[in-house]
């Protein structure tokens, strides 16, 4: 019982870390973000579509390349710079001298509104079913902590995902509330509750895999460096940025998935005019995957990896050190 007692983390402990986690993790790689999207928008790849991805580190985040006639300011992420952007250092310095700081952390406030209640789930109930096999039922082998990230993803998707398809909503159409609620009754009379859960199967699929990887990589790398108590700093760094590299590797061709299943139901919203867009998203994940390797094979499956290593690696470094240590020191 003793070591128990020594182990056991309070929940107060588990979400006041969590919370400060997803804060600091979005601060740090926001403005990255930020200045790839605008790099992107420089070359007209990303203006040339109708709507584009951007992740803060946290979760992704759909925005319109053709945002509607009553916009009368230019978007973040098309506004007109002095000069071109040569790197991300030059971005970071040219933006904020030019736009302010905060242009650096656009659209942040929207996506902390689902990222930190969504990360505090995730993390908590992994340090509650991973303390239940652990210690409860005696059972800590190699695949433990993998097998309590992979519970604690499934719920943490299951419970934000009509969260996330509101969200959406609102980012694309940008109509209020009262019109949301009108939408989503209809959605609901007409399809039923499942039409809440859109683009559930290909969220799980990519990222149930990615979390028992991570945590099975991560917790088997505090073990092997004896660092399971209170891991130092470095350490988490280190071994956070190769457990979120291991499992990004690893998870890619879903991610690829997820992604063009995103943007899909991302453009039906924005243009719900369009046929075409809506029998593509209708699609499966497995049909997705077989349609990406005929036409480009294996490397179309694993395409975008460096860019995805980039943003994931130091993203989980970040936000694992920082659960860790303020998870030891909020007592």
């Amino acid at each position: 019982m003793a070591e128990v007692k020594n182990v056991e983390v309070s929940a107060h402990q588990q979400i006041t870390a969590a919370c400060c986690g997803a804060f600091i993790t979005s601060i740090f790689m926001t403005p990255l973000d930020v200045v790839k999207v605008r790099l992107q928008a420089q070359q007209k790849e990303l203006l040339n579509r109708r709507c584009f991805l951007y992740c803060n580190g946290l979760m992704d985040h759909i925005c319109s390349c053709h945002p509607s006639p009553s916009h009368t300011q230019k978007q973040w992420y098309s506004r007109a710079l002095p000069g071109p952007i040569n790197g991300t250092m030059d971005g970071l310095i040219k933006i904020s001298r030019h736009e302010g700081l905060s242009s650096l952390w656009s659209g942040l406030p929207a996506t902390l509104v689902v990222a930190v209640p969504n990360t505090v789930l995730y993390f908590t109930t992994y340090e509650q079913v991973r303390f239940l096999l652990k210690y409860k039922m005696n059972c800590d082998q190699w695949w433990t902590a993998g097998a309590a990230g992979g519970v604690a993803r499934v719920w943490s998707v299951t419970v934000c995902s009509p969260f996330e398809l509101v969200r959406t909503k609102l980012q694309a159409a940008k109509i209020s509330y009262a019109d949301l609620l009108r939408s989503m009754k209809q959605e609901l009379r007409r399809e039923g509750v499942l039409s809440l859960f859109r683009g559930w199967d290909a969220t799980v699929l990519r990222d149930v895999p990615f979390s028992m990887l991570y945590w099975a990589t991560y917790d088997n790398l505090k073990k092997a460096a004896h660092q399971q108590e209170q891991p130092a700093v470095p350490f988490t760094l280190l071994a956070g940025s190769i457990a979120g590299g291991v499992a990004a590797a690893i998870t890619l061709p879903f991610d690829v998935v997820k992604t063009h299943r995103q943007i899909e139901i991302g453009e039906q919203e924005l243009f719900p005019a369009s046929g075409s867009d809506g029998r593509r998203a209708s699609r499966s994940t497995l049909q997705h995957l077989r349609s990406i390797y005929q036409q480009q094979g294996v490397p179309g499956l694993f395409s975008g990896l460096s860019p995805r290593l980039v943003k994931v690696m130091p993203a989980c470094a970040i936000m694992i050190s920082t659960y860790e240590y303020i998870k030891s020191h909020a007592r």
